[in-house]
């Protein structure tokens, strides 16, 4: 279940990246960042 939670946020994160790509805001970039690690930390690692 771990690894699943992981691959959707690793997504999710994957998608704000595009929206970074058309608006340039702190505050979705801090976002992207934390989904980034909790979703590799959360699929990686057992």
């Amino acid at each position: 279940m771990k690894r699943v939670c992981g691959f959707g946020l690793f997504c999710c994160s994957l998608g704000m990246i595009l929206i970074l790509l058309i608006g340039n805001e702190i505050i979705g970039f801090i976002l992207v960042f934390l989904c980034l690690i909790i979703g590799y930390n959360l699929f990686c690692c057992r």
